[in-house]
């Protein structure tokens, strides 16, 4: 088995783990996640308060002082979700990771890496579904691709979610 291309940004008692479908090609190239540029990812996570200061893609790493993981569904093959085969995103591995490291919540982000889990086409928002005590959120993708569907607001929902300001307390 070859190693994956972007390593996971996991850990035992995270309270906030990211989760995409898979990296871009410029992700993969840079070894680093959502680095393609046109990505609302980094600026995102500043602007709704979720990291004090907006990082880099190569400084990812840093995020597990703030106790925020990061991940994929398919750790083997990298572009849009169109180009990757659909036996490449491993929904099973994913689940048996979250139970091993038990974070307090799985932000997907976009609604298809949390189809792909779920099974169903989710909502935006807090699911009621939970892999064991891991809470599921699902947001509108970062991508420059899906621009038109991107909502800034669902993200400042998460935001509110992992300060403990919206009725969901992540404190562990």
């Amino acid at each position: 088995m070859s190693p994956p291309l972007l390593p996971d940004l996991l850990q035992p008692g995270l309270r906030l783990v990211f989760c995409g479908t898979a990296a871009s090609k410029k992700s993969a190239e840079l070894k680093a996640y959502y680095a393609k540029r046109g990505n609302k990812f980094w600026p995102t996570l500043h602007q709704v308060g979720i990291t004090p200061s907006q990082f880099l893609p190569g400084e990812y790493r840093q995020l597990l002082a703030l106790s925020i993981g990061l991940t994929d569904l398919c750790k083997s093959h990298c572009g849009t979700d169109a180009q990757i085969p659909a036996t490449a995103f491993e929904a099973d591995v994913f689940v048996r990771k979250i139970r091993h490291y038990q974070p307090s919540m799985v932000a997907f982000t976009s609604k298809n890496a949390a189809r792909i889990v779920l099974g169903k086409q989710p909502a935006y928002g807090l699911q009621v579904e939970t892999i064991g005590q891991t809470r599921l959120f699902v947001l509108p993708s970062p991508s420059g691709l899906a621009t038109r569907f991107f909502d800034i607001d669902v993200w400042r929902t998460l935001a509110k979610a992992v300060h403990g300001d919206a009725g969901v307390d992540l404190a562990r």
